[in-house]
């Protein structure tokens, strides 16, 4: 029966705590301020930078080609786990 009591109070403990504690976790939380002139000029787009921007179509090719290498390269890796894996099967048999 004092163990029931103990169990009792424990939890009683913990879910205060757990209520200060999200009490302080809002507390500590920023709040969204909206950025001021100066934060929004650095935000802004700059043309003396477009030039170099990675956007074009070039760009998008080579990725997607490099994407396309890394499936095939990944896909037969793993047939060849498969096919060792299988004639190593074969081999016990």
């Amino acid at each position: 029966m004092a163990f029931l009591l103990n169990n009792s109070s424990i939890s009683s403990h913990f879910r205060s705590h757990s209520k200060t504690d999200d009490a302080l976790a809002l507390s500590r939380r920023g709040f969204h301020v909206e950025p001021g002139p100066r934060e929004k000029a650095l935000l802004a787009e700059d043309a003396a930078l477009s030039k170099f921007k990675s956007h074009k179509k070039g760009v998008r090719r080579v990725k997607r080609i490099g994407d396309v290498l890394t499936i095939i390269v990944v896909a037969g890796c793993c047939y060849e786990i498969y096919v060792k894996t299988m004639m190593k099967g074969a081999r016990e048999d």
